[in-house]
């Protein structure tokens, strides 16, 4: 099957044909066209893809692992002498390492990240970081989550300066759906329109909250606070204290408004989204956790054509500061098991083709391994990029074991890049518009 990325719209027809906001959204399509599509023609001589937007469009999956993943434990180097002398208790035996070269590894638990990598569908980017890095929780992930420099503070998130400058005039659920408690404030912006829902029952009130602040605060509350009106088995973390971050949030009084600009199509939104997920069945078992159930509701509304540009889903527990190797040994099974029945689904659907997943955490973890047998906040780690479109590999080099900051690996690849690459040859967007700066992209895709 050929990826849909390399599939370019030639006329305006073709474009109209290929949308479907039509149906249950017919109403927002005509403005939406009509502002979007002098954006397309602007942005095509400076992108290598065209936007689409619609059932055959490509989607970007973003996989948050909250309270910093251990990298060196996810993709270990086990070729390196260094780490088993820094980590005596923690360190994973070589013979159980999932091999990918002579020097590096998966941990035993990613036996279906390593069946991706072996069919061609697995890039694994090494030493991915910032200039500076902070090891707060919070701030980190607004760093992320903002794509600003670590010395500046930013409110605006970067898949929210992509949805306002590449999907104006949009329905909030076209450009963008966290299945999470709270927005991430990556999809903060002056015109907000990506929405967060755990439980699709939820985004049904919105519309008939706008007219009623009383309502829309109590709705905003319990969607935004721990546990909320969500089924605990969204809600449980599968190890560590820390579960979705998602850096502070402008919360100044915004809500009515927010609701009232956004009620009609909400309300027609949540009408096609309860309707997909009725009408919807995955055809694979997913593991009963947060993160099964997120990506399980994420296959059934791709699979339902859902025009949906961006999902956003997050698995929490990684502050692994104490007792790591089986709390990291959970999670990563259950990573794992999430990952490969949500990537047979799509294939099941005809859609692995069209979907990237990028997984990202806010730092990495120490070398050396704490007295409490688990490690502490670090900097950089390796970030997991798959799909029908990726081009398997290593990417980057494996920071220095040994030449450490502060006792912190040292980043050799921006973030930024990686989420540059995503814009520019996934979604085709201009990623320097959206990023505030032009960073180098990565040949993964």
């Amino acid at each position: 099957m050929k990826n849909p990325k390399e599939q370019p719209l030639h006329t305006r027809r073709e474009f109209l044909r290929t949308s479907v906001l039509g149906g249950a959204l017919a109403s927002t399509v005509p403005l939406f066209l009509e502002k979007t599509f002098l954006c397309l023609d602007t942005m095509a001589a400076a992108t290598t893809g065209q936007i689409t937007t619609g059932k055959d469009g490509t989607i970007l999956v973003l996989l948050q692992l909250a309270g910093g993943n251990d990298g060196l434990n996810t993709l270990v180097p086990f070729g390196d002498d260094a780490y088993y002398k820094a980590r005596p208790r923690i360190a994973l035996p070589k013979k159980d390492i999932l091999s990918i070269s002579d020097y590096v590894g998966l941990h035993p638990k990613l036996t279906g990240l390593h069946t991706l990598y072996g069919e061609g569908n697995l890039g694994m980017i090494q030493g991915v970081g910032y200039p500076n890095p902070n090891r707060s929780h919070f701030r980190s992930t607004e760093i992320w989550q903002t794509a600003c420099d670590s010395e500046k503070n930013e409110s605006e998130g970067w898949l929210g300066r992509y949805f306002d400058n590449c999907c104006k005039g949009a329905d909030p659920s076209t450009v963008g759906i966290a299945v999470a408690g709270q927005t991430p404030q990556a999809f903060a912006s002056p015109n907000p329109k990506g929405i967060a829902f755990s439980n699709p029952q939820q985004f049904r009130y919105m519309s008939e909250a706008a007219n009623d602040p009383a309502a829309a605060d109590k709705l905003m509350r319990e969607m935004n606070q721990p546990g909320g009106a969500e089924p605990s088995s969204l809600t449980e973390n599968a190890g560590g204290s820390i579960g979705m971050l998602s850096g502070p949030a402008d919360n100044d009084g915004s809500t009515v408004e927010f609701l009232q600009r956004t009620a009609l199509g909400a309300q027609m939104s949540s009408d096609k989204i309860l309707e997909i997920t009725r009408k919807t069945k995955s055809s694979v078992n997913y593991p009963t956790s947060q993160l099964g159930n997120s990506l399980n509701l994420v296959s059934r509304l791709i699979a339902g054509g859902l025009p949906t540009r961006v999902y956003y889903v997050s698995q929490g527990g990684f502050d692994t500061h104490a007792n790591q190797l089986p709390a990291h040994e959970r999670l990563l099974t259950d990573m794992n098991a999430a990952i490969s029945a949500f990537v047979a689904d799509l294939k099941a659907q005809g859609n692995f083709n069209r979907v990237l997943m990028l997984s990202f955490s806010e730092f990495g973890r120490r070398v050396s391994e704490n007295a409490s047998g688990g490690t502490d906040h670090g900097a950089a780690a390796p970030l997991f990029v798959l799909g029908g479109g990726v081009k398997p590999g290593l990417y980057g080099n494996y920071p220095s074991l040994t030449n450490l900051h502060d006792g912190d690996l040292k980043f050799n690849t921006d973030f930024r890049s990686v989420y540059a690459t995503a814009l520019a040859n996934w979604l085709g967007a201009p990623s320097e518009m959206v990023l505030g700066k032009k960073y180098p992209l990565l040949p993964f895709i």
